[in-house]
């Protein structure tokens, strides 16, 4: 469980400098931020079926491991006339393993056999454009609500001796937006970002807490933990993951 210890690790002390004596927020929000993310991340659920309703479920983390792998992500935010926003975000993620199936898998038209190693690979590439609109400008806190328009670009693959399969996906998903920062300190920010949305067809939630130093010189350092929940059940893919990210990140505000 050590996905759980660096949970703990991370948002703990978080919570607790959170709950420290709070500074005043700046008057006016920078014009835009551009932010770069990086780390581990860990997997606690990957469970796979292709077809959806025909093929066998199983657990392609047991093929890949539950992780760490490595990844980044890069954010921007510009705030525009009055109140008004728009954030974008690029976020590639793809890792790969070998192992073995614990029994026999029928995944997108090919048979693969339980106990033969096995090579599986999963990317869940995202790119996101989203409105936002800020509807607080509290003594100690600032908040933002909006829409998101996610483009999801993902492949899972399985390989063993001569035989392999793959299913690609390309969609538009809508998602829910909130952000807020608080300050702590007179250069310390408390931040939590969301994309989330749930409907019968998935549900997809992206949810990052983080602490952030800033530099008079309009660069920040961060640290936190992001953790992205979600997939698809449909005839055509049964897909869904729970990812956990120990992040730090590096800013740069103007």
């Amino acid at each position: 469980m050590a996905t759980a210890w660096w949970v703990l690790f991370v948002i703990i002390p978080i919570l607790t400098m959170g709950a420290t004596a709070m500074a005043a927020v700046p008057e006016i929000p920078p014009s835009a931020e551009i932010e770069l993310e990086t780390g581990a991340v860990w997997q606690t659920r990957n469970d796979v079926a292709v077809p959806g309703d025909t093929g066998t479920r199983f657990a392609l983390d047991d093929v890949t491991g539950s992780g760490p792998f490595a990844f980044a992500r890069l954010n921007a935010a510009w705030n525009l006339a009055g109140r008004h926003g728009l954030r974008f975000v690029i976020a590639p993620l793809s890792f790969d393993g070998t192992g073995t199936l614990p029994n026999p898998v029928d995944f997108a038209g090919s048979a693969f056999e339980a106990g033969v190693p096995t090579e599986a690979r999963y990317r869940f590439d995202s790119y996101r454009a989203t409105y936002r609109y800020r509807v607080h400008d509290g003594e100690r806190w600032r908040w933002w609500i909006g829409g998101t328009l996610k483009i999801r670009d993902a492949a899972i693959s399985l390989r063993q001796a001569d035989i392999s399969a793959e299913k690609s996906n390309v969609g538009v998903v809508p998602l829910f937006y909130a952000s807020g920062e608080g300050y702590v300190g007179a250069h310390w920010r408390f931040v939590l970002d969301f994309d989330g949305l749930a409907a019968p067809q998935g549900r997809a939630f992206d949810l990052a807490l983080k602490m952030v130093r800033d530099f008079e010189s309009g660069w920040s350092v961060g640290a936190g933990y992001r953790t992205l929940e979600g997939g698809a059940d449909n005839d055509e893919v049964y897909s869904f993951a729970w990812l956990h990210y120990a992040l730090v990140s590096a800013s740069y505000r103007f």
